[in-house]
């Protein structure tokens, strides 16, 4: 895939087929920059009717995406670590986002926040890899 950064990054978060399932909404997709969204469901609830960490981790991890795909290159994550800090619920819209810290040659590092519109909820931090993967020729949704 060759073209603008924009470009690379819209057409990967238009074959993201889970979080499309999860209702994440893109608010900002800039090279090293990324805000995502994404309202919390009764399906996304453990078993003491909070948001399950997985959902939460998988919110920050999508702004981390989009963020470290930088260029036409695939970029993947090499590992990640999260601190969840306070318990969401029901109803509640959770808001990613993320930044580069630092790049150097193929390996990158991101921090994510993620916040409930009034608390910080959680802290992500990702690694990423820049790979020799071929974009997938799949079509978009």
């Amino acid at each position: 895939m060759t073209g603008s950064p924009e470009l690379g990054v819209r057409a990967m978060m238009a074959r993201d087929r889970a979080s499309a399932a999860l209702g994440m909404v893109v608010h900002r997709d800039d090279p090293g920059h990324a805000v995502v969204s994404m309202t919390i469901r009764e399906d996304m609830l453990n078993g003491f009717d909070v948001t399950h960490g997985g959902m939460v981790f998988a919110l920050a991890d999508t702004a981390f995406a989009i963020a470290c795909n930088e260029d036409e290159r695939v970029t993947l994550a090499a590992g990640a670590d999260i601190v969840f800090l306070r318990a969401t619920t029901l109803g509640q819209t959770l808001t990613a986002t993320a930044v580069t810290r630092t790049r150097s040659g193929r390996s990158g590092i991101y921090d994510v926040q993620v916040s409930d519109g009034e608390h910080i909820v959680a802290e992500f931090r990702g690694r990423s890899l820049t790979t020799n993967r071929a974009v997938p020729d799949r079509p978009t949704a």
